[in-house]
Formats: structure tokens, sequence, C-alpha cells
């Protein structure tokens, strides 16, 4: 794993944690969260043109001057009714209801299986002694307990983003005179007193008292840095504050683990972050680390190295320990991880309802042809099947959801964005015209109501079959909620890309149900056809190959400043793809990879909007017919454009929907969507994509980032290219960042091997 646990300076947009930024703060190469999958089809000799003949050599209008002030995406509100981000928070909160529940009924001790000494032995016995009640803090460490699993928690404040805050009073608005209240202490510590409302709904109630003693406490609104906090603290308790306060030492390791989450880890590996403690001046992080522990704010594991070697014996003389590693990491990730082991335990082990003979899932295997059977075969002998493929191997989830509809089963399949659900739904009406509806939802619609079957009496989906597509984009949570909604006997396909970019949030759940060889896997044999598609197959397994492209389906364009990127990118989307490719300004989406710096999302959206739709931006930034990245709740973004803005706030159209975003959150919750970074694209296809590669960006690059770039155009695909031999670089050597997570082992305690 990374021995850094924390992100970049900025978090993706419409990734969880995102919170608003002063201009000038970002760094280009440094926006992108990696993830896996692969990156381009063109070769470093093709930088001058080599892959395809330029198109963008024909005069264009400079790029204009122009300002974008939307700020970080966050949650927002529908008209008339519960928002979409409401819905969701409900949803997810009845669901870990019953998650508790579930593991309430749990019986009987586990055993830890390891045996441990000096200081992990000491962090160990203090956590589990603390936790169990058993013991108080003073006197964990003269007489360790043995090993128990850690007992579950009382539900605790954690970070709240100001997205999250303001999205219709989601996370419960606090009251004036608390906020009041919270304001006032920010300004006695030099704060600015903007985060009163988020401080408030994160402390709860007596929240400026809180702050008071503790004004590190500060640390729990996302956005806000150590130094930050520190400079808050020295202003209100002035000669008391020192950098091996306790209560400094416990939140900064509460911080770090945060950080970690947005960069993908659900758990940190104890010496690192205890290395990130003494980069972060905490003089003593041993002794942060137990009292963040024994003060409940984080849990501590022990995981084998070795998960197949033996137990030594109780009665082993010679001292043999099985090597571990001692992780820590906070309860909802741990719950979550712990909950979908549990779940996806129930799927592959339950017996699968009685909805078709054997013999009738091999005559619906029988109609099909290659892989397609395959997968129809697998889902109808087991609980649990992993599918994986590029854009083509979608037919193949299509032709399981219409053999399952023949069998009488409630089939449903369920996408990361709206732009993949209607292109599932597409292919479904190819498949079977004769449907009476497209069964085909968002993974957030279905969470959350607004989509999908519904749920039963007991809560549960009320479908026998879920298919789930774009997977490698489901964090622990949102993998644990679907998980934990599907009835007894349901089956459960996840299906997508490997090699995209892995998820926003934290975990890499379907990497390690790949690796765990827990279920049947059926890999796709469909390849992507065209220039395209051999471009980014290479791509996905390190090669970045010349590919002849006689109708301009790829076309490089060298540049060498920055300057001159935004100008060739502008002339590129608004003049020479419309005439020499045919595709018109608004189906064409520009990718970079950054919000920061000279070629970033900012920069590169103020100048097509100059070009493309100029006016005052007098709502907030932005006027009628901009095209505008929408994130309804962290870590999902909905391309969309203006209509109008009124008293209720910016009026939008995302996937033939409309949307009202309420005035306050405008700046928080909606960019222009010209140019997107790689990850608010992902799940996204348009006929043309224009990436952009500034020299500045070489070092953001990998082969997931380039995958999912190349990856995004249908048609045609131009690459503004300044990176020069750090694209094929990228592609050839850099994977995606490891994440540390401990599904892999809970998987492996509960479920067996499957060949």
């Amino acid at each position: 794993m990374s021995t850094e646990p924390e992100p970049t300076e900025e978090t993706e947009p419409g990734t969880r944690g995102a919170a608003p930024e002063p201009e000038g703060t970002e760094e280009a190469p440094a926006q992108e969260v990696d993830g896996a999958g692969g990156g381009e089809a063109v070769t470093a000799e093709s930088a001058g043109g080599g892959a395809a003949e330029s198109v963008s050599e024909e005069p264009g209008a400079d790029a204009g001057e122009g300002g974008d002030s939307a700020g970080v995406d966050a949650d927002g509100a529908e008209k008339a009714r519960l928002s979409e981000a409401e819905a969701e928070l409900a949803a997810q909160r009845i669901e870990r209801e019953r998650i508790a529940r579930r593991k309430a009924e749990k019986q009987g001790p586990v055993a830890s299986g390891a045996k441990l000494s000096g200081k992990a032995a000491d962090l160990l016995a203090a956590v589990r002694a603390v936790e169990s009640g058993a013991k108080p803090v003073a006197a964990v460490f003269s007489e360790p307990e043995p090993p128990r699993r850690p007992a579950q928690e009382p539900v605790r404040h954690r970070p709240v983003s100001a997205e999250a805050v303001g999205a219709g009073g989601s996370v419960g608005a606090p009251a004036p005179g608390a906020v009041d209240a919270v304001r006032r202490v920010l300004a006695e510590g030099g704060a600015p007193e903007a985060l009163a409302a988020q401080v408030a709904a994160v402390l709860g109630e007596g929240a400026d008292d809180q702050l008071r003693a503790d004004p590190w406490q500060l640390l729990r609104v996302t956005g806000v840095r150590p130094e930050q906090a520190d400079g808050f603290a020295r202003a209100l308790l002035g000669a008391e504050c020192a950098p091996d306060d306790e209560r400094r030492g416990r939140a900064v390791t509460v911080w770090l683990l945060e950080q970690a989450a947005l960069a993908g880890h659900t758990v940190l590996e104890m010496p690192a972050l205890v290395a990130a403690l003494a980069q972060r001046s905490v003089p003593d992080a041993d002794a942060a680390v137990q009292s963040t522990i024994a003060e409940a704010e984080a849990l501590v594991f022990q995981d084998a190295l070795d998960p197949a070697a033996p137990e030594p014996a109780e009665d082993d003389e010679e001292g043999a320990e099985r090597p571990v590693r001692i992780l820590v990491g906070l309860e909802r990730y741990a719950l979550a991880e712990e909950s979908l082991a549990d779940g996806l335990a129930r799927l592959i082990n339950s017996v699968p309802k009685e909805d078709g003979s054997a013999a009738d899932w091999e005559r619906a295997a029988g109609s099909a042809e290659g892989s397609a059977a395959e997968l129809i075969r697998a889902a109808g002998a087991g609980g649990l099947v992993l599918h994986t493929g590029g854009e083509a191997s979608l037919a193949e989830p299509a032709a399981l959801l219409v053999a399952a509809r023949g069998l009488g089963l409630r089939a449903w399949a369920a996408t990361h964005s709206p732009l993949g659900r209607d292109r599932f739904g597409a292919l479904l009406d190819e498949a079977d015209p004769h449907a009476p509806a497209r069964q085909v939802a968002t993974v957030a619609g279905l969470l959350s109501g607004a989509e999908g079957p519904g749920r039963d009496a007991d809560g549960a989906f009320d479908l026998d079959l879920l298919v789930v597509l774009d997977a490698p984009q489901l964090d622990v949570e949102t993998a644990a909620l679907l998980v934990e909604s599907l009835p007894d006997g349901a089956r459960l396909v996840l299906g997508g890309d490997p090699a995209v970019l892995w998820s926003a949030g934290p975990g890499r759940v379907f990497a390690d149900l790949l690796a765990a060889r827990i279920c049947p896997q059926v890999a796709s044999r469909r390849p992507d056809p065209g220039p395209l598609g051999e471009l980014v197959s290479g791509i996905g397994i390190g090669e970045l190959n010349q590919v002849e492209a006689p109708g301009k389906e790829v076309v490089i364009v060298p540049v060498r400043d920055a300057g001159e990127a935004v100008h060739r990118t502008v002339q590129l989307v608004a003049d020479s793809v419309p005439r020499a490719i045919g595709v018109p300004a608004e189906e064409t989406q520009v990718i970079t990879p950054g919000h920061g710096g000279a070629v970033g999302t900012r920069a590169l959206n103020a100048a097509l909007k100059e070009r493309l739709n100029p006016g005052p931006g007098r709502f907030g930034g932005f006027d009628p017919g901009d095209r505008v990245a929408y994130s309804p709740a962290p870590g999902r973004t909905l391309p969309g454009q203006v209509v109008k803005a009124d008293a209720d706030g910016l009026h939008l159209t995302c996937a033939g929907e409309p949307v009202v975003v309420p005035k306050e959150r405008v700046e928080q919750s909606v960019r222009h969507g010209w140019a997107l970074t790689a990850h608010q694209a992902v799940g996204g296809r348009w006929p043309a994509a224009v990436v952009v590669l500034p020299g500045d960006a070489a070092q953001a690059l990998s082969r997931p980032w380039v995958y999912t770039a190349f990856g995004r155009a249908e048609r045609h695909l131009s690459v503004v290219h300044g990176v020069e031999q750090a694209l094929p670089r990228a592609v050839a050597e850099i994977p995606a960042k490891p994440r540390t997570t401990r599904l892999p082992v809970l998987l492996g305690a509960q479920t067996p091997t499957s060949g």
C-alpha cells in the first residue's frame, strides 16, 4: 500500500469529502485518485500525428478568456419533493440499522488466530478491553485480555462535508441559536464564520462548548486541515496549546484516517499511520493512536499475512507467532466491509429461489452464444457471479436479463450513471423489443427508492436477480447497502471493466472479489470494435499501440505549452470535430486530469463557454444553455444543461429529467461541464471525446486514467498531447495505486475459494 495516506490537495469533484477551496490552490497533476485500468492507444511515435491525420490544422478562433466560479460538487435538492440525496441518505440510515441488527444477532466469540507481543499486544488489549467495558482506560495496559472480536461501538460523530450539510437539511439542520453560538466561537479563534452551520451539524448539541473544550474538533468538518485547526486552537487556548496535546493527537489521527479513505483505503497499516502522524508534528505518534483507539474513535485489527498458514498451538512452548499486520480504521468502513462480507457469503452459501429448473436455464443458455451463454449458466447455478469485459460485453448482461425474464424472474439492472442507464436500456430494447418496460435503474436511484422495483415488507429489494454494471465504481459502503438489501435466495451479478478507474469512495470491491475467487467469473470474449476498441484494449494490457484510423477515429494534436493546449481544445470542439467528423459541439466531451492549473477544467470551461455560449453568468456564474456537471451526492456527477434560474434556484436538465438546485447550493454543487475529469466522466460515453494532456499533467497520468479517459469516446478521439514520453511510460509502467482493505481476508474466512 501507499505509505502516504493523504490524498491530493483537492478531492475529485463530486467525490466524498469534496469541499470548497479558494481558486489557485490546486495543482493539475495531482487531482485524480488513481484507480485500476489501462490507458490509451497511441504510441510515442504518433505524438506528432502518426496515429491519424490531425483535424485541427484548420484555422479556428482563439480560446477566449472567461470566468468559472463554480464550486466543488455537493448534494442538491429536486423540486417539489424530497431530494434524491435526502432519499439516498435516508435509505442508507435504514440499511445501516439493518446491518447493526444483523451483526447483533451473531453469537459466540470469533478467535483472532494470532499471538502478539510488545506494543501491538498492548494496543490490541487496550481497544478490546475498553470497547467491551471490562476495564477503564487507565488499567488496560497492565493486564492484557485474551483476543476477542471488537464489540460494535455506539454511533459517534464523523466528518460531514459542507455539501452534505446544506442539502436540504439531509444531515439535520441545526437550530439558528446553535449556529450563532458556534459562529461566535469561530470568530474568537479567527476561523471563517461561514463554517458555523457545518460545525453545528457535525458536533450536534452543545457544539460551541465542545469546540471551546477541544478546538481540534474543527477537523471534523471536511476541508479543514491540521495547520488551520492548529491556528484556531492557538487563538482559543493560548499558552495551553501544544503539539503534544492529547486532543490534537486524536483529532489528527482521525483526520488522517479520513484522508486515507478519500484516497481509497478502508484501513491503514500501523507503520504508515504512525509515520504520517510524525509528519504532522505529533511528538508521540504511538500514544496518539492508542488514545484514539481507547476513546473508541478508531478500531484496530490484526490480519494474518498468510491466511492459509496454521495457527500456533495453544501449548506451543517455542513462542511461535503467526505473522500478522496491524491495521487501524474508522468504524464506518470497518462495519461496511464486515457487512459486505457477511452479505456476499449469504448469497454464495444460500440456495437460489426455485425460479426455473436446471433444464430451463440450460435451454436459455443454449439460445445464446459464447460468453453470454456462460453467463446465463453461471447465474442459474449460483447466487453470486462476476462478469468482466469492455463496452461490447454489455450485450451479455442484456442477454441474461432477457433470459431471466423469460423464466419469470423479476430481473433488474443498475448502472453507475444515468448515461449508462440509458445506454444499457437501449441495448435491452434491441435484445427484447417486446419487453413491457426498461427494468434498469441507477445504483443511487435503486437505493433511494426513486427508481427500481421498490422494497418488500422486510425492506429488501422486490426482485429475484440484480445485475450491477460499472461494478468497479462501487465503494464499500454502497456495495454493503446493495448486498444487504437483497432478499434471501436472490441472485447478484456484478459486471464491469476491471481496467477503469476505481471508485471515488474507499475500497476496491470488484477487484477484491476478482482476486478472492470465491464465486464463478465469466470473462467476455467480445472485443470492442474498430480503431478505438483496438487502442483502448492495448492500453488495458499496458501497450500503447499505433492504430490505423482511416476514418480519423483517433487524432493526435501536439502542443507545446498550456496556452496552445487551451486554444487547440476550443478549436477542436467548436470547429474541427463538427466539420471533419460530423459530431456537434454538444456531443463532444473534453476530459483533462484536474481542475486547477492553466489547462484544468476551470480554465478549459471558461474558454469553451466564451466560444460556445458567451454570457455574463448572471445566475451564479451560469447562463441558460451552459453545459454543467451537477453532483446530487458526493461521488456522483450528472452532466446536464442550464435551463433558467428563478427564485427557486438554478433549473437544470440532467439525462432528460428536470432538476432544481437551490441558489445557496449552486456554487458548491454545480460546475461548468464542457470539460470534466476522468473520474467525473466514468460511466458515460460520448460520440466524440477530446482528452487534454498538458505538460504539467505528466505526474497525474496512470494506465487506469488513460484507459478511462480514452474509453469515453464512441466514434472519435482527439488527444491534445503535450506530455511527450510521459504518456507511453504511464501506460506501460504506472498501474493503479494500491488500496489497503480488509475485504479479501474477511471473505476468505467465510467462503470457500472457487476454482
